[in-house]
């Protein structure tokens, strides 16, 4: 059964194996990855998941970092299967929730599961909707949207290419 976790340096060998499994130079959504991150030492993936998430909660529990939003790392037996992030402030350009299921994890409901999970978190935030781009040839993103609640609101020319705009209404 897969579960969503924080980002977590106890899974640097599970990160790596899941960004090898995308191949190199491709962008991971739900993981926040940039072209500047060094990863592959633990020195270096130690200080990326710090950036992701910060370890302030009085308790001593990870908790949200307010830059990134929250970030979820979608877990099973050990394995990392993907990424998904809901972002607790408003971008146009990138909207408020993105994620991506590595390759070898696809087609099992995932992404569909995932979306579903952080839209509960988006209501107890207060958010009364979400904006949730991908890529206008990602079909099957686009059907996980549109499982999960999402309008299209039309197409958009971005830098890497067009892009779905959809729109999940969280009053329901």
């Amino acid at each position: 059964m897969p579960e969503l976790i924080l980002p977590t340096t106890r899974l640097h060998t599970a990160f790596l194996e899941c960004r090898d499994d995308w191949g190199p130079g491709l962008h991971e959504d739900g993981f926040g990855l940039g072209a500047d991150d060094t990863v592959d030492s633990p020195e270096g993936f130690a200080a990326w998941v710090h950036k992701r998430v910060r370890l302030t909660h009085p308790t001593g529990d990870p908790c949200p970092n307010e830059r990134h939003g929250s970030p979820r790392w979608i877990v099973e037996d050990g394995r990392l299967l993907g990424g998904i992030a809901l972002r607790h402030w408003f971008s146009d350009d990138i909207g408020h929730i993105g994620y991506g299921i590595r390759p070898s994890a696809r087609r099992r409901g995932l992404a569909s599961w995932a979306l579903g999970e952080m839209l509960v978190e988006a209501r107890a935030l207060g958010l009364d909707r979400v904006l949730v781009p991908c890529l206008a040839d990602n079909i099957a993103s686009a059907r996980t949207i549109e499982r999960n609640g999402g309008v299209l609101e039309g197409i958009r020319d971005e830098e890497h290419g067009p892009v779905r705009r959809y729109w999940i209404d969280l009053d329901r």
